[in-house]
């Protein structure tokens, strides 16, 4: 019996040197494969911080290239961008196209606002300098007009012959013989090509032994030369030469209806002082302007 459980002691002692080797050898074994895991973990995070390095190294001297290689980096980064979303590389090459298009369209439109400006201007220039020929013509045909002073009994024919066709009553040969004889110097005509186209008769007297007044009596231009200021220019005559005899002020009576004549007094500053109705002889009223000269 001891001797059996001197051998079992034994088998048992072997059993737990035996596993105790075991467990030597695998905890020998055990930190070398540690190791190898640990290194080969740090080699691949060193290959991933390189690959970053050159990456960013990159991507620096990329910046510092320019703005040409400051758009290749855009676009490059921009379809790396769509490729990551599954967009395809020429949606993002219509998509510049398209900008660039927009600009040129914005260009173009800002060039057509520009050339229609400088349309409008040379319009314009062109509008005055017409107006500027319009009135060199007209001036030029004005200084074919002579305006003179009344000469002679042989005028009163031309003169007669103008006024009848305008007055709303006749006069008789002795009234223009009335005014003309006693102011021949208040007696203008509008001569052109030899031929008497206008006449303004005119007299200067007392009124009520207070003022010296002038009275327009009679004005007449051809109706082929109106709206070319001859009977402006005969009125401004008439009242110069009254205001070189020291008149005070100048009246005159036309119809009511005779806007042309009333345009062209109230134009020189006469002023509308009384209504005289059914002044002529046809029943129509009549407007009384009158001028201040002093």
């Amino acid at each position: 019996m001891n001797q059996i459980a001197d051998e079992t002691l034994q088998n048992v002692k072997c059993s737990k040197k035996s596993a105790n080797s075991k467990n030597k050898s695998k905890k020998a074994k055990d930190p070398a494969e540690t190791t190898d895991g640990i290194s080969i973990l740090n080699q691949d995070k060193l290959s991933e911080a390189l690959a970053n390095t050159l990456h960013i190294n990159n991507i620096h001297s990329n910046l510092t290239n320019g703005s040409n290689d400051h758009t290749k980096i855009s676009l490059h980064d921009s379809i790396d961008h769509s490729d990551a979303h599954g967009e395809a590389p020429s949606e993002i090459a219509n998509d510049v196209n398209s900008v660039q298009c927009n600009e040129a369209t914005s260009k173009c439109a800002s060039t057509d606002i520009c050339s229609s400006e400088v349309q409008q201007g040379i319009h314009n220039l062109d509008n005055s300098l017409g107006n500027l020929e319009n009135n060199q013509i007209v001036k030029e045909q004005q200084d074919d007009i002579e305006i003179i002073s009344y000469e002679s009994e042989l005028q009163m024919p031309e003169i007669m012959r103008l006024i009848q066709k305008d007055l709303s009553e006749p006069y008789s040969i002795y009234t223009y013989r009335y005014f003309i004889h006693n102011w021949p110097k208040l007696c203008f005509l509008a001569i052109h090509e030899g031929i008497c186209i206008g006449a303004i008769v005119c007299k200067l007297d007392m009124h009520r032994q207070v003022v010296k007044r002038g009275y327009i009596a009679m004005l007449a231009v051809d109706e082929k030369y109106r709206k070319r200021k001859i009977g402006s220019r005969l009125v401004r005559k008439a009242i110069q030469a009254m205001i070189n005899d020291n008149a005070d002020e100048v009246v005159l009576e036309t119809e009511i209806t005779n806007k042309p004549a009333l345009k062209l007094y109230e134009n020189l500053g006469f002023v509308r002082d009384k209504r005289l109705f059914r002044y002529y002889l046809n029943g129509v009223d009549a407007l009384r302007l009158k001028l201040w000269l002093r």
